[in-house]
């Protein structure tokens, strides 16, 4: 079969336009139609369109959303600051230093301590961390409990009695089921107008709401103290003034024996029920 002329020579018409242009100036479109090179239309993609399928509306490894558990902080190297003859105790959570804002704590927050190290201006370390035990058992609707010592409780606030699920039967063996109570009034070593099975306040906001439960005598409870946030202003760099936090209050039952800042280092403070 013989070759074909190169058409150097040749014209040819444009299917478009009906023009004639050199032979070897004209192109294919993807219709089968010859055009000259000026004339030339790539196919429009949506006249071949992608597959496509439906949007996947599941995960395949989904996780349920949580409320992380509200946990303690460390508070600073001796953190505790008495006077003598004084309830109040001031509390810092930082170094006392201009504009540290270090305080992630509300006015009413009900804040419970851990591993104080020592004793502060005569006031014992018990008395800070308000650790006791039930005396006799109690039903889930006892809106009276008696502890074994509450004599440095506050007279309202909120505890927690911690209990572990022991039925080896039951689903939740094994489970935390700590119950927050919230108390109005103190009589000796009797907790009264007990709300059972609610929560308590912590870093400005309120969380869900525990289980009322019989407990055993023996159990242990943690009691706590509302705080009062101390808020300071100061001028930045920046020339404008700024309001910081660094420190809150407490008050005690009893008054401290003498001045002195101390409680050691590696002392927590936090939420009275670590396990809401």
């Amino acid at each position: 079969m013989g070759s074909f002329a190169s058409g150097k020579y040749a014209y040819m018409i444009s299917d478009r336009s009906g023009l004639r242009f050199p032979y070897t100036e004209m192109v294919q479109e993807w219709n089968g139609s010859w055009v000259h090179i000026s004339e030339f239309e790539p196919k429009q993609p949506q006249l071949q369109p992608l597959p496509t399928s439906a949007d996947p509306q599941a995960l395949q490894h989904p996780k349920p959303s949580r409320t992380a558990f509200p946990t303690p902080i460390v508070l600073r190297n001796n953190p505790f600051v008495m006077t003598a003859a004084s309830k109040t105790v001031t509390v810092f959570t930082g170094e006392n230093e201009v504009l540290q804002d270090s305080n992630p704590w509300s006015t009413g927050d009900a804040l419970r301590f851990t591993e104080v190290k020592k004793p502060v201006g005569g006031v014992a370390i018990n008395t800070l961390q308000l650790e006791t035990t039930l005396n006799g058992n109690i039903t889930s609707d006892a809106t009276t409990i008696t502890l074994t010592d509450a004599s440095e409780f506050p007279t309202s606030g909120f505890i927690v009695i911690k209990k572990t699920n022991t039925d080896s039967s039951s689903p939740n063996f094994g489970d935390i089921e700590d119950e927050t109570i919230e108390y109005t009034g103190r009589s000796s070593n009797n907790l009264t107008g007990c709300v059972r099975g609610t929560s308590a306040p912590a870093y400005g906001r309120t969380y869900s709401n525990t289980t009322a439960s019989s407990h055993n005598s023996g159990a242990k409870v943690f009691g706590s103290y509302i705080i009062t946030k101390v808020s300071e202003t100061a001028t930045n760099d920046a020339n404008s003034t700024q309001s910081y936090s660094n420190k809150f209050t407490i008050s005690l039952v009893s008054n401290a024996a003498s001045t002195e800042t101390g409680g050691g280092f590696f002392a927590f403070a936090g939420p009275v029920n670590q396990r809401a």
